[in-house]
């Protein structure tokens, strides 16, 4: 979401169908073309092909094979958007809407809808458990559904400088949101919209999988691009999320030192997405976001944090609240804005992120 403004503000507009999850497009944008000019079957059939032998359930193939299909159209949003305008509207947390946002928003719900094995999903633009099943299903006690929690455009408050952007997924076993932990998730995904548009994957499991696909052939197939994605124990780069916190944060302040002191190398956008991808690219890092009683924490558990912490730790890294040692992903997601402060990385640095601010 963006909270900042433009300098013409779009003009009032009908708000009908604008974050309530019906996946109405919003004004005259659409994302249809990307079936047009790219065979949403073979995207399907491609990433298939790839979770195939790495996951079990054929039911939770066709729920992030959805995620796919959300992250393509997604794409083709992004690369025809111009106009940087706010929608008129406010999500319930009270942010200001852009029209980008509430496309994206509508571009996954239109998807996982479509999927048929979805039964909830909530976003940061529609923070609602809302039904997502197909009207004429007759789904049995059985019949195995699952729950989305997702932010469809993580960084749109940094889009208009045409920085890579992202979407986070999360998904759950079952219906409902409430309640939940994040280790109960059966896989998460984050999409980064960059030069590339790239899907990591996380498969957790007796045996944990991070791997990566990349959008390919004009949108038309996902070709894996990376199999395995590891987390080394320990690495010299840094992205210090809310670095106004330091100002009345002695904790921060005297950590973020260290890191200059020790002369880590500085990698932050601004944006969660392209600078907790940068610790997979890199496969070593740290990332913070840390509060203050001045700089309130920002990041949602169900919408970012813990997807995220689900990809960090199945890549074999380690994450924190940021106030308490322990993982984010037993954090109970009790209110579906709950927000908190995080560390996520390589193993050891995140020790040295608790020696700082847990002592």
């Amino acid at each position: 979401m963006s909270t900042s403004s433009a300098a013409d503000p779009a003009p009032p507009v009908d708000a009908s169908g604008i974050g309530d999850g019906s996946g109405t497009k919003c004004l005259s944008h659409s994302y249809s073309t990307v079936d047009s000019d790219g065979a949403s079957e073979s995207r399907v059939e491609s990433l298939s092909a790839v979770l195939k032998d790495e996951v079990g359930s054929e039911k939770l193939v066709e729920a992030i094979c959805a995620l796919g299909e959300a992250t393509a159209h997604i794409a083709l949003l992004l690369q025809n958007y111009v106009e940087h305008t706010f929608a008129g509207t406010q999500n319930t947390s009270g942010d200001e809407q852009l029209h980008l946002d509430i496309d994206c928003d509508n571009a996954v719900f239109a998807a996982v809808r479509s999927s048929g094995v979805f039964s909830v999903a909530a976003s940061e633009e529609t923070p609602t458990e809302t039904a997502v099943g197909r009207p004429d299903d007759n789904a049995g006690a059985d019949d195995v559904t699952f729950s989305l929690g997702f932010d469809p455009l993580d960084g749109s408050s940094i889009i208009d400088a045409n920085f890579s952007v992202g979407s986070i997924y999360g998904i759950w076993p079952g219906k409902g949101l409430l309640g939940r932990r994040g280790r109960e998730q059966v896989a998460s995904a984050v999409a980064l919209y960059g030069p590339r548009t790239t899907l990591c994957i996380a498969l957790p499991g007796s045996s944990p999988k991070v791997l990566e696909v990349t959008l390919v052939k004009n949108r038309t197939k996902w070709e894996l691009s990376r199999d395995s994605i590891q987390l080394k124990p320990a690495g010299k780069v840094f992205a210090p999320g809310n670095l106004r916190a330091s100002n009345d944060n002695a904790k921060y302040a005297a950590l973020i030192n260290h890191w200059i002191e020790e002369r880590y190398t500085l990698r932050y956008s601004g944006g969660m997405v392209p600078d907790v991808y940068h610790m997979f690219a890199k496969s070593k890092g740290v990332f913070s976001n840390v509060s203050s009683e001045k700089a309130r924490a920002k990041l949602r558990l169900l919408y970012e944090v813990a997807p995220i912490g689900l990809i960090v730790e199945c890549a074999g890294g380690m994450t924190t609240h940021e106030a308490h040692d322990g993982s984010v992903l037993d954090e109970v997601i009790d209110d579906l804005d709950r927000r908190l402060g995080v560390c996520f990385g390589s193993r050891e640095e995140v020790e040295k992120y608790k020696r700082f601010m847990l002592k």
